[in-house]
């Protein structure tokens, strides 16, 4: 074997040492937020869930009692429907806001952006207390209605101030995810539609909307999920007769110390909530491969 034969075995040898260290150095670095994801995410899941079927007793007592209750399963079905209501308002609201940051200028986009990061700066007791002040019967919001003659409307302690609260605090959960993929869309493609003749509403349904699709589905699915375990504005706004499953874990744990209880609910949200995940999961995997085909 020559020199250059040993330089060159040699160059190779450190070479592949060096890619070894460094496709090592990822799972290194990984380790803290894995340690962090399971002290804090993984282990009070577990607990939760074994506490489901051992306190008191061992057995599945704590999930024939939730399903077996009328009551368990009407704030069930209250609770998705909130969370929905919200869900769609939210994205009603968030999809042009989200547009119109993507359309203004520069001063105009950074106005914007600064009015959806505040909230993350407000307490969120803060705020909800607010929307206690205006809420009540004799707060802005019906003062305002009543000059127009539209009210009074009994907003406080109501399903409707809830999903006005909620929508409130979970917009910008909606709208970053949003704008991050309007942000991305060529808007040649919407004006060569329109050079074709398309009308602006068929441009914008055909062209404009399909290509946001993955903004609205991240953003939707993360506002839905979110809401489903509100459990402050829902306290402050709502009242006891229209409680989501959230204050009725409260109730369970805090109030009634049975924690076998409470953890079967939050074992059945937990698993409610998996299944709507896999489900837009499969929804949004059709039209990839049907567009992977053509």
């Amino acid at each position: 074997m020559t020199v250059l034969d040993e330089l060159t075995d040699g160059g190779r040898g450190s070479r592949s040492a060096a890619m070894d260290r460094g496709r090592s150095r990822p799972v290194w670095l990984l380790l803290p937020a894995l340690v962090l994801l399971l002290a804090f995410f993984v282990y009070p899941v577990l607990t939760m869930a074994w506490r489901s079927v051992t306190d008191p007793v061992p057995g599945i007592g704590n999930f024939t009692w939730f399903f077996t209750e009328p009551a368990n399963l009407r704030v069930l079905a209250r609770t998705f429907t909130t969370s929905l209501w919200v869900t769609v308002i939210a994205l009603v609201l968030s999809y042009p806001y989200a547009y119109a940051m993507t359309a203004a200028g520069p001063r105009g986009r950074a106005v914007l952006t600064l009015l959806v990061l505040v909230p993350f700066w407000t307490s969120l007791m803060v705020r909800t207390f607010a929307w206690q002040v205006l809420l009540q019967d004799t707060g802005v919001i019906n003062k305002t209605l009543r000059l127009v003659g539209l009210g009074p409307l009994h907003l406080i302690r109501t399903e409707t101030g809830v999903i006005i609260g909620m929508t409130q605090v979970l917009m910008p959960f909606l709208v970053l995810p949003l704008y991050a993929v309007l942000s991305g869309i060529d808007l040649r493609l919407v004006r060569a539609a329109r050079s074709l003749g398309a009308r602006p509403v068929v441009a914008f349904t055909r062209v404009y909307l399909p290509l946001s699709m993955p903004g609205v589905a991240a953003g939707t699915l993360m506002v839905f999920i979110l809401s489903l375990g509100f459990y402050i504005t829902p306290a402050l706004l709502g009242s006891p007769t229209d409680a989501l499953i959230s204050q009725q874990i409260f109730t369970q744990v805090s109030g009634l110390l049975r924690w076998g209880r409470g953890g079967a609910m939050g074992v059945v949200l937990l698993i409610a909530t998996l299944v709507l995940i896999g489900l837009v999961a499969l929804a949004q995997r059709g039209p990839a491969r049907r567009r992977s085909s053509s």
